[in-house]
């Protein structure tokens, strides 16, 4: 990486937990300086406005959300069931996290990304459409080798996926209470068990 690369990266990785906590438009330039420690001179030296670096910020935490949410569905879990549990265990086990950063970088995005942010709009757009894809082809798999059920509209059940937990991030974030969020990766593990399992146990 050049010096401009990694002064670039430093701005975005320094400022990620910020924007997430306190918002893409709330966050200010003197917000950014703070952060990183660096000039206003500096930043504006490697981003064209503030509104570039949120764009880059979003990108890095979505990244790093993909990243982790890939691990799920990683070839150490034999079974496609096994993949979904690992997905679904993924915030059971790092909600804490999740919180303490702001809660799920897409979601936050996608509550600021209306008309008068359209990139932000259309980056968090494609990493939900990502996202349901991912969920999507790991279902049509175990349908493929008869883990699932065939019958079953695998896009709709990773929608399905995400709008719960989505939901149960919002409510638990809102109220402070884990209770929220497992209720639906609960009810996740019941669709997965008695809708798309072929074999219930």
């Amino acid at each position: 990486m050049s010096k401009a690369e990694k002064t670039r990266q430093f701005i975005i990785e320094k400022t990620a937990s910020l924007f997430n906590t306190k918002g893409y438009t709330s966050t200010s330039l003197s917000d950014i300086t703070e952060a990183t420690g660096l000039t206003k001179g500096s930043i504006y030296g490697n981003f064209e406005n503030k509104d570039q670096v949120a764009l880059e910020v979003y990108k890095y935490n979505a990244n790093l959300l993909k990243q982790s949410m890939s691990r799920s569905f990683g070839d150490e879990f034999p079974s496609t069931i096994d993949k979904l549990h690992a997905f679904v265990a993924f915030y059971r086990k790092n909600w804490q996290s999740v919180f303490l950063n702001g809660g799920c970088p897409l979601m936050n995005a996608a509550t600021e990304a209306d008309d008068t942010y359209p990139l932000l709009k259309n980056q968090v757009t494609r990493s939900f459409t990502e996202w349901i894809s991912r969920i999507t082809e790991v279902i049509k798999q175990g349908q493929k080798i008869g883990e699932l059920s065939a019958n079953a509209n695998a896009s709709e059940y990773a929608s399905l996926f995400i709008m719960l937990i989505e939901g149960g991030i919002l409510l638990s974030k809102t109220t402070g209470e884990e209770k929220f969020l497992n209720q639906a990766l609960d009810r996740i593990l019941t669709i997965i068990k008695n809708e798309l399992n072929i074999h219930p146990s």
